[in-house]
């Protein structure tokens, strides 16, 4: 009977230590399944980390108009930059759109249209009326997360293969 009710104890301080560092043990599974799964966002309140893929690059899935949406960030990408089909996915008038913005690409030159994103999300980080750039059809392989997303951020460092993203208070 004493063992029994020791058992019970141990269970119920087992249960307050676990509801009393919820959060930390939430944040400490995010990591773990950010380490897993490349493109899954670790998230701490304003933050973000990204690890690095198995590619060498940061591949991400955002959320573009509550639309998701998988990216690769790129720092060399002065702007968010979409296909068609992501555009289409989160909502863009694509058959209204005007490609009048000349684009070097690794693929080559193109055009695309510049758009606004309402509202773009990675992680807890959100911004909103984000400028970007739809591509004509068949001319980009990956979406680009680029500067337009990434300069509105207090900051984002690459630390080893994670990238850190801060957003202000």
């Amino acid at each position: 009977m004493i063992e029994a009710a020791l058992f019970w104890v141990v269970v119920g301080l087992l249960l307050v230590v676990g509801y009393s560092y919820r959060l930390e043990l939430r944040q400490a599974a995010d990591q773990v399944i950010a380490e897993l799964m490349p493109g899954h966002v670790a998230g701490h309140g304003r933050n973000a980390e990204v690890v690095r893929g198995r590619r060498g690059d940061f591949a991400v899935a955002v959320h573009i108009n509550g639309a998701k949406v998988a990216m690769v960030i790129d720092t060399g990408a002065t702007a968010v930059v979409l296909t068609q089909e992501a555009a289409r996915a989160a909502g863009l008038p694509i058959e209204v759109l005007d490609y009048t913005v000349k684009l070097d690409t690794a693929n080559g030159r193109t055009r695309a249209a510049p758009v606004t994103l309402d509202r773009l999300a990675v992680g807890n980080l959100t911004e909103r009326q984000v400028p970007a750039l739809v591509v004509q059809h068949g001319q980009l392989h990956n979406n680009l997360l680029g500067m337009s997303f990434l300069n509105r951020l207090e900051s984002w460092e690459v630390r080893g293969d994670k990238l850190r993203m801060r957003g202000y208070p």
